[in-house]
């Protein structure tokens, strides 16, 4: 049974920013399975454990249910959709017919324009998102507690007995799912992990550790694009690198490094180094006027701050590039003239910015989001006002504004930043480039990833004196098909923890994760761990001990995609 001060949740309390007087500070809330992070796959695992007949809380640190996918991220990649199974399936069936789409889930995407085949159906309005994940919540009778920020987690032996948060409030629970993009739980819980580029020599990978793409080195004579803004052989005109000055002086390294680039050395490729993917916001915006604030600038805006773009825009011009808003970020139309943009070579990634957030304080990784606001407001406001910018990327930015019906207590700006990666478990079963690319195959499948091997750019550094962007990747996997996600990944190792489950922060390598990170396939994974959880409890069991023929069972009962068995996939 579930205590809770917290009233119903329903699709009216969208928005609403909860507040929680003194007199609920030292309130206990108790549950057979809690979830903390109130996410795609928080959601998916809570709906799961609830209609398998056991009282769910989820604990969300933030305001609102859904991550990305309701948080910025409407044109979602996928993969193959054929993979995709369970609660994942039935939400964006759901989500889709909102607009009177029906999806295809028998079909593999067709590549369109010279592009991967990664989805693009089911760009849906942010707001429709959250009101669908709030009422497939609310019908599954899920409890929801916001503003639940982690201060301390109480353990007994190798079993978490109950989490304490900033505010005073306990959850007391039997087991755990932590569906955190940062795995906070986790770590809050002794479980280990790492934050490092393993570097390929540990796990015999290629794209693992420093790296530089032959795709992203600096250079002059880009082909010019067709309609989608794709050029011969897939690359957008977002992903462009020429050999830009990095120096506030051209030429001269002892006048400093220009704005948005880091110190630091190139590194040897494939030798481990830290950090963690490039975020950014996953803007929705409008061009309804009647739909629309105008994007201001921070206050303390300084067009200098974007004088890498201007070299950028130079170097573009001398290229013959005939430029529009394509070029500083892939723009994917929206329902009601919206659209999600996402990022560039010089878009709303801040490389660098995020690697203090895995390990940063809330209060730290508020300020750390609103860093990456301002910068990426500053950039809008460059791209439609300053001269140096041609007047058609200018005319084109000004159509844009924050939609109005859009994260309404934010101001139209997202609620979520984009956290592309932060801790990874290690555990008894790692995956690795080797699962992923299909020379492995990981036993005891509970999801499929079909994803290619997507990496953002870790670091924007100096390289032979150019700007260059060390860690990014952007390829497929040797054309091999959906690859098994095995039980043991999202699991800890049993001397650690008994009862948690880990499911977006997995145990994987770096590159692997690059493949992984897709929100279809974190729903996916998420319900078959709350689906374990309850065998779990019902079997008196540590999760290490479920019987996995018995879940396999449960798993494709429930519609799961377990195993690939098209021609068409690689195997």
């Amino acid at each position: 049974m579930i205590r809770s001060y917290l009233r119903p949740f329903g699709v009216a309390a969208l928005g609403i920013a909860f507040s929680f007087t003194a007199s609920f500070a030292a309130e206990v809330i108790e549950a057979d399975v809690c979830i903390y992070g109130g996410t795609s796959g928080g959601v998916a695992a809570a709906v799961q454990a609830a209609r398998m007949g056991k009282s769910v809380v989820i604990a969300e640190p933030g305001r609102h249910l859904g991550g990305m996918t309701s948080g910025g991220l409407s044109a979602v990649d996928i993969g193959d959709p054929r993979s995709v199974g369970g609660i994942s399936r039935e939400y964006f069936t759901k989500l889709a017919a909102t607009v009177g789409i029906v999806l295809a889930w028998d079909k593999a995407f067709v590549a369109k324009g010279g592009g991967p085949a990664t989805g693009g159906a089911y760009a849906i309005e942010p707001h429709k998102a959250e009101e669908v994940y709030a009422q497939m919540a609310e019908e599954a009778g899920v409890k929801v507690h916001f503003k639940a920020r982690l201060a301390k987690v109480i353990k007994s032996g190798a079993r978490i007995t109950e989490f304490i948060t900033e505010e005073g409030t306990t959850f007391r629970a039997k087991m755990f799912l932590d569906t955190t993009y940062e795995g906070d739980l986790m770590a809050k819980a002794g479980v280990s992990y790492t934050l490092m580029r393993e570097g390929n020599a540990k796990y015999g990978e290629t794209y693992n550790g420093i790296y530089y793409d032959e795709k992203y080195i600096p250079r002059t004579g880009h082909l010019q694009p067709g309609e989608t803004g794709r050029v011969t052989g897939g690359q957008g005109v977002w992903d462009r690198d020429f050999p830009l000055d990095p120096y506030v002086v051209k030429g001269d390294p002892k006048s400093g490094l220009l704005p948005l680039i880091q110190e630091g050395e190139p590194g040897k490729p494939g030798e481990p180094a830290p950090g963690v993917q490039a975020y950014c916001f996953r803007l929705c915006l409008s061009v309804d006027p009647a739909n629309s604030i105008a994007i201001t600038p921070p206050s303390d805006y300084d067009p200098k701050r974007y004088e890498i773009v201007a070299r950028f825009i130079e170097a573009c011009l001398a290229n013959g590039d005939d430029m529009d808003l394509r070029w500083f970020s892939k723009h994917d139309a929206l329902p009601n003239q919206k659209w999600d943009f996402n990022t560039a070579t010089f878009g709303g990634n801040m490389p660098g910015a995020s690697h203090e957030w895995p390990e940063a304080s809330y209060a730290r990784r508020d300020e750390i989001a609103k860093e990456h606001e301002n910068y990426h407001r500053g950039l809008l406001h460059f791209l439609a006002t300053d001269s140096r910018v041609p007047e058609k990327v200018r005319n084109d930015m000004k159509r844009f504004g924050l939609p109005k019906d859009e994260f309404t207590d934010n101001g139209g700006w997202p609620h979520q930043i984009y956290v592309r990666e932060a801790r990874r478990m290690v555990s008894d079963l790692i995956l690795t480039e080797h699962h992923t690319f299909g020379r492995e195959i990981a036993p005891k499948s509970v999801s499929l990833g079909s994803y290619g091997t997507d990496t953002h750019e870790i670091r924007r550094i100096v390289k032979d004196g150019v700007v260059i962007r060390e860690g990014k990747t952007a390829g497929g996997r040797d054309g091999f098909g959906p690859y098994q996600i095995g039980y043991d990944c999202i699991v800890p190792k049993q001397s650690e923890c008994e009862n948690l489950f880990v499911t977006f922060a997995l145990s994987c390598s770096h590159t692997a994760f690059s493949s992984l990170r897709m929100e279809p396939v974190f729903m996916v994974t998420s319900q078959s761990a709350a689906t374990a959880a309850v065998m779990a409890i019902e079997d008196d069991l540590p999760v290490q001990k479920v019987d996995y023929e018995k879940l396999r069972s449960r798993l494709e009962k429930d519609g799961q995609v377990l195993t690939w068995k098209f021609k068409d996939g690689g195997h």
